[in-house]
C-alpha cells in the first residue's frame, strides 16, 4: 500500500541501503559516500545520456532545414505540422528520442533527493551511526547543517551555480533561446535554495552531478563530433546530366531551337546593324 502510494518508495530503499553500505562496509564517510553514490548512479544510467546526446546531435544537424519549414508555414499551423512529421519521418527523426532517456532518469534523481532530503530522520537516527562523521574535507563541519549555516555552504552554492552553467552549456541544443533561458535558471533556483531548509548534503549531490555532467559534455563532444549539416540546394546548383535512352549514359545532345538557327542569327544581326549601315 504503501509503495502504490509513493511510486519512487523502491528506489528510495535502494538508495539508502546502497548509501549505507558504502559507510558501514566500504568505510566511506557519509560525505563521500554521497559523491561516490552519485557517482556510480550517473555511470549506470551513462547509456541512456549518451542516446539522447546522440538524438539531440541528429537533430540538431537537421535544425536549419526544421526552421526553414516552421518559417515557411507559420501561418498555417495544421499544414506546418504534417510537413514537419514528414520531414521527421523522410530523415528518420524520432523527437521523443532526446527527451525520453531524460524522462527515465528524473525519477532516478527525485529518489535521490528524498533519501537525501531526510537523511538526518531515517539514517541518523539509528544507534549504530549515532557518533558517525559528518564533516567533509575539513571545511564542511556538518553535511546536515542548513546551507546558510556556516560559510562554506555559501562556497558550496557558488561552485554549483557554476557548474550548473558549466552543464547547461555543454549540452547540445536546437534552440539558442532556450540556452538561455536554461541559464537564468540557477540564479532562480538559488533564491528558492537559500530561503528553503536544504541540507548541506544535498547541495553536495547536486554540485556532483553537474561537475559529471560538464565533465560528460567535455568527453562526448570528443568521442560523438557533430554532424556537418546537410548541403543546402540552391538555384545555382546545376542540373544532373539526364542520361540518353539508348542505354550507353552518356547526356543526350541538346537540339539547338527553331530560333537558334543560322538563318535568323543572321537577320538579328543584320537587324542590330541597320542603324549603321544606313550611314
Amino acid at each position: 500500500m504503501l509503495a502504490f502510494a509513493n511510486p519512487l518508495h523502491v528506489l528510495e530503499d535502494i538508495f539508502r541501503a546502497a548509501l549505507e553500505w558504502l559507510h558501514a562496509s566500504i568505510g566511506l564517510p557519509w560525505a563521500w559516500a554521497i559523491i561516490v553514490l552519485t557517482l556510480l548512479v550517473r555511470m549506470v544510467i551513462l547509456p541512456l545520456t549518451i542516446k539522447q546526446i546522440r538524438s539531440m546531435q541528429h537533430l540538431q544537424q537537421h535544425a536549419p532545414e526544421l526552421k526553414a519549414i516552421q518559417e515557411k508555414y507559420k501561418k498555417d499551423r495544421q499544414r506546418m505540422n504534417e510537413e514537419v512529421m514528414r520531414f521527421y519521418k523522410e530523415n528518420k527523426i524520432n523527437p521523443a528520442a532526446s527527451c525520453l532517456p531524460l524522462l527515465l532518469q528524473i525519477p532516478v534523481f527525485i529518489s535521490l533527493y528524498y533519501v537525501l532530503r531526510h537523511f538526518e530522520k531515517d539514517v541518523l537516527t539509528q544507534a549504530k551511526y549515532a557518533h558517525s562523521d559528518l564533516s567533509w574535507l575539513h571545511v564542511v563541519p556538518s553535511i546536515t547543517d542548513n546551507i546558510t549555516a556556516h560559510w562554506s555552504g555559501w562556497l558550496l552554492v557558488v561552485v554549483y551555480v557554476a557548474s550548473q552553467l558549466g552543464s547547461i552549456i555543454s549540452m547540445p541544443t536546437t534552440d539558442p533561446r532556450q540556452r538561455w533561458i536554461m541559464m537564468a535558471l540557477p540564479f532562480v533556483f538559488l533564491l528558492f535554495i537559500i530561503n528553503a531548509t536544504f541540507p548541506v548534503g544535498l547541495l553536495l549531490y547536486w554540485v556532483t552531478t553537474n561537475l559529471w555532467t560538464v565533465g560528460q559534455g567535455l568527453v562526448t563532444r570528443r568521442l560523438f563530433p557533430k554532424a556537418p549539416p546537410p548541403p543546402k540546394r540552391t538555384s545555382r546548383t546545376p542540373p544532373k546530366a539526364t542520361p540518353s535512352g539508348d542505354g550507353s549514359g552518356a547526356p543526350k545532345s541538346v537540339q539547338p531551337s527553331r530560333a537558334d538557327t543560322p538563318g535568323q542569327q543572321r537577320v538579328r544581326r543584320r537587324k542590330k546593324k541597320g542603324p549603321r549601315s544606313r550611314r
